[in-house]
């Protein structure tokens, strides 16, 4: 059963008192073969320093590549509509944190009015801080394209952890168990989590549970083929999905 050998690969339990819980086994088995994951428990993937240049190599690469032909148009188009939309700043800058804990400004569209509660309250469902034009950005998760520089300069990889809010994480640092193995590995614009639709703020204590889960293991079973499916799922996702996300 997909469930059974998601326990005999994973072993999850090495790093937490209770196994996850069976929406992940499921969601996981959706998207990869369990059967051919062999990754030692004594060194992550991302620890090898072959893997982790190769990832690197990777993020620059396509960095560039989104930059160069997407962003070098875009931001121009974007920055207009945002203006119309709503006075401000074309770009929203918050500190979050990455690998290790450190600190980092990351970029995203803004998609909100300009706020006080912006880096204390997240988004929710029907918020009224979102402007029109931001909730085009937001359910075509346009808004994130700018963390593309992120990338480049090295504080985030194209796949890993989703960033939260410093307020969020200071919250679940205290609520979930190992919740800071998140920061083993660079924060992503995209993960594993996010395709298989952990996305925007989590009241659910217990679904935020099963997002750090897949952050987990995503880390003990890294490789180029799981960052391509994620990627490739990541392309489609628009086109299925709108969201409330973190803001």
């Amino acid at each position: 059963m997909p469930g059974n050998l998601f326990h005999q690969y994973t072993d999850l339990s090495i790093i937490r008192e209770e196994p996850v819980s069976s929406p992940s086994h499921q969601s996981v088995a959706s998207i990869i073969n369990v059967e051919s994951i062999t990754t030692p428990f004594a060194n992550q993937p991302l620890d090898i320093f072959f893997n982790k240049t190769l990832k690197r190599s990777f993020d620059i690469v396509f960095s560039i590549l989104i930059i160069t032909f997407i962003l070098s148009w875009l931001i121009p188009i974007i920055a207009i509509l945002i203006w119309i939309d709503s006075k401000g700043p074309v770009f929203f800058l918050q500190k979050r944190n990455k690998r290790n804990g450190k600190l980092f400004t990351c970029v995203k569209f803004r998609s909100m009015i300009v706020n006080a509660d912006a880096d204390i309250l997240p988004a929710g469902p029907n918020d009224k801080r979102i402007t029109s034009f931001g909730h085009f950005l937001r359910d075509h998760y346009i808004d994130e394209l700018p963390q593309f520089f992120n990338v480049l300069f090295g504080d985030m990889s194209v796949i890993g952890p989703r960033p939260h809010m410093v307020s969020d994480d200071l919250k679940y640092e205290e609520q979930i168990e190992h919740y800071a193995n998140r920061y083993n590995v660079k924060p992503g614009i995209t993960g594993l989590a996010q395709v298989l639709g952990y996305v925007g703020a989590i009241e659910d204590i217990n679904k935020m549970t099963e997002r750090v889960n897949l952050d987990i293991f995503y880390q003990r079973h890294w490789s180029i083929k799981l960052d391509v499916i994620i990627i490739w799922r990541t392309i489609l996702k628009p086109f299925h999905l709108s969201r409330a996300k973190e803001a």
